[in-house]
């Protein structure tokens, strides 16, 4: 019974149908095209492919890949590194300066909490020196 309905549609797209463009006024045939389903099928995928071809050689052959998202020329994305580097750079400087600006007002306002530092420090006296 599978084969029977596989043969079958194998058929259906092996069937010969007659394509005839005529004149309206005149009735006159003017182009006639002997089609099946199957030529027709394998034209249109045939263009399908063609066109898809067609479009990916033209945006990776051309500078028209600079105007998609994600690509662009080398020196822009040297630069756009290079600039990474500078805002990371100063968004820690940016944090340093913010945590000394916190422990300096800390220190004026006496506000220390954490462990003080009571060690006592010897400070060499300084050798005089002698006439």
């Amino acid at each position: 019974m599978a084969k029977l309905q596989a043969n079958t549609s194998l058929n259906q797209l092996r069937n010969r149908y007659r394509l005839v463009i005529m004149n309206d006024d005149t009735y006159e045939e003017v182009v006639t095209f002997k089609l099946s389903r199957l030529s027709v099928y394998i034209m249109f995928s045939s263009i399908f492919v063609i066109l898809i071809t067609l479009t990916v050689a033209l945006i990776v052959f051309t500078p028209l890949k600079e105007y998609l998202p994600g690509y662009g020329t080398q020196h822009s994305r040297r630069e756009l590194q290079v600039l990474k580097m500078k805002a990371d750079s100063l968004e820690q400087s940016m944090r340093y300066k913010d945590q000394y600006l916190q422990n300096f007002k800390k220190v004026l306002t006496g506000d220390i909490s954490g462990k003080l530092d009571t060690t006592v420090i010897k400070v060499p006296k300084e050798p005089t020196i002698k006439e």
